[in-house]
């Protein structure tokens, strides 16, 4: 641990984004103190400017207050990405290690089963399956997961199929070790490093996801999120700019900062890759 934090530290950039997330975090759960009125509430008059009438960022349409709705949807909007990244992973992760450890005609069938799902367009799909089951907090999470698991199922294929012809496995399958115990005890905690890398780039997809489907007016219209702060401002961009611009800076920020926390992830778990970027 020590190794990793010392070779995590000396990625300046990780630093950085760990500090913004942590300050947008702080945020989230400050929300209550910095701003005690709803981010549903008009508090003032619609399209004040910013730094004017006790309103710090200004207002919206409606008159509500845009920096009370940026800390308060900071909350959902990573709390969105932290579930749909977390289901991508269970998903992901069980169906890799099942497709990597047996092989054979099981590998066959997962691997058209991923195919299946990495033939259509991200995007795309995300955009249908929220219009069929129409927009909510579920759905989007639902439909952000669905897109996200294929990339990290087959990775993790990869990573079980280089482990399970170890020494070490072989010698707990002569233990005589149950196929599952093997999987969960065995290979899967010596690949989760790209996991782990692949899991901070997922939270900054899902974000960018999300925001993507509320600015089209697919989002839950009733969660406060970065997203839909943009979506509702989209009619009035040249009128009203404070509207998009903060909460866009917002995001910006964010998913900079969860790249920047991947790249450091993947130089201090891959010490190698690390040292032939500096060569």
């Amino acid at each position: 641990m020590k190794d990793f934090l010392h070779a995590f530290c000396r990625h300046k950039g990780g630093v950085a984004g760990v500090i913004v997330i942590i300050a947008v975090a702080g945020l989230a759960l400050a929300a209550n103190w910095i701003f005690p009125h709803d981010p549903w509430e008009i508090v003032n008059a619609p399209f004040m400017p910013p730094m004017t009438d006790d309103t710090l960022l200004g207002t919206d349409t409606l008159g509500r207050d845009i920096g009370a709705g940026i800390a308060y949807g900071a909350r959902l909007t990573l709390l969105l990405a932290a579930v749909s990244t977390a289901v991508s992973i269970l998903f992901g992760v069980s169906v890799g290690a099942i497709s990597g450890f047996y092989g054979g005609r099981v590998d066959q069938a997962v691997v058209g089963f991923i195919e299946l799902f990495q033939t259509i367009p991200s995007f795309f799909l995300v955009v249908v399956l929220v219009a069929i089951l129409t927009p909510s907090m579920t759905t989007v999470i639902f439909a952000i997961a669905v897109v996200s698991w294929p990339p990290l199922a087959r990775l993790v294929r990869a990573e079980f199929m280089s482990l399970k012809n170890r020494e070490f496995v072989q010698a707990a399958m002569l233990a005589g070790q149950s196929n599952a115990r093997i999987i969960l005890t065995q290979i899967l905690p010596n690949s989760l490093s790209p996991v782990i890398v692949s899991g901070s780039l997922m939270v900054a997809s899902a974000i960018l996801l999300e925001s993507a489907l509320s600015f089209l007016g697919l989002g839950d219209p009733n969660a406060m999120t970065w997203g839909y702060i943009i979506g509702a401002s989209r009619s009035v961009l040249r009128d009203a700019w404070w509207m998009s611009v903060f909460p866009g800076v917002a995001i910006l920020l964010t998913v900079l900062s969860l790249n920047l926390i991947g790249e450091a992830l993947n130089d201090a778990l891959n010490p190698k890759l690390a040292r032939k970027r500096t060569t």
